[in-house]
């Protein structure tokens, strides 16, 4: 009945038991995720230990949520050394999932925007306007595409944080990108990223600082999944919109405004503000 003589079961009773194909059970025997304690080198036959249903049923769990399965793997080698890092690794997948969820949803809207033309995009975002005093800041600029912005603006926000910390009160507002050109698939602005700081006259900054006149613009608040690209572009065209409706000239390059914590938030946390400077 599948079962061999020291107790191990067959491929095809151990798929029957785990809810798991025989195809499956093969697939994740060549990616390492579950061996067979037993392999028949004259016949090729699997055999596995009743003691592996725990982890296949656990596998066959975790694929109904699209897991990927390197990341099914590391749950599994995970919940074998500590429950609680399992746990955690599921819930910062699912957490992962939900913006990936949100911001598609968000997508939806910006499609349906894009296909009925410009008409209801004010009606979805409120645009306001406000005074922004000068500030000191440090900067990194780059020329860069859409499918890069991502990794450059964390990795160029850290080393400018690291700059900013020992001198005077570190940062002084919160962080804001400014795109001085078009960015999409095929052009790379440039961009450029400005932290605001407090500096010490007595201490040399170890990145470029410049001055950020004052200035009036008109801005839109988004939230974490409208900052997805390509549905944050219709933030960016309801500011200009309104300006445009406004005659309101635009004195300086649009930009976001980055004033939360981006990387905790959830997607429906509001989180940026969509600006454009102007006259």
């Amino acid at each position: 009945m599948g079962v061999h003589d020291n107790g191990l079961l067959t491929i095809g009773a151990f798929a029957r038991r785990s809810w798991l194909s025989t195809r499956a059970l093969r697939l994740y025997e060549q990616q390492g995720l579950l061996v067979p304690a037993l392999v028949d080198e004259r016949t090729g036959y699997r055999w596995y230990r009743p003691g592996q249903l725990g982890t296949a049923r656990l596998v066959a769990r975790l694929r109904r949520l699209d897991m990927p399965l390197a990341r099914i793997a590391e749950i599994v080698a995970a919940s074998e050394r500590d429950p609680r890092a399992a746990a955690a690794l599921l819930d910062a997948y699912w957490t992962d999932e939900e913006y990936r969820v949100a911001a598609r949803r968000e997508l939806v809207g910006h499609l349906r925007i894009r296909l009925l033309g410009e008409e209801g995009s004010l009606e979805m975002y409120e645009v306001q306007v406000r005074e922004v005093p000068e500030q000191t800041v440090l900067t990194e600029q780059r020329h860069v595409r859409v499918q890069d912005l991502p990794a450059w603006i964390d990795a160029a926000v850290g080393r400018l944080v690291k700059a900013a910390a020992g001198h005077g009160d570190g940062m002084a507002g919160p962080c804001f990108i400014i795109y001085h050109g078009e960015v999409n698939e095929e052009s790379d602005g440039p961009v450029e990223i400005c932290l605001p700081v407090a500096p010490d006259p007595n201490r040399a900054l170890e990145a470029a600082v410049r001055v950020e006149p004052a200035h009036r613009e008109a801005y839109t608040r988004i939230t974490k999944a409208q900052v997805a690209f390509p549905q944050i572009l219709s933030a960016f065209d309801a500011v200009r919109v309104w300006a445009e409706r406004e005659g309101a000239q635009p004195t300086a390059a649009p930009r976001e405004v980055y004033f939360a914590d981006f990387v905790n938030a959830a997607p429906g946390d509001l989180v940026c503000d969509v600006s454009q400077p102007i006259e």
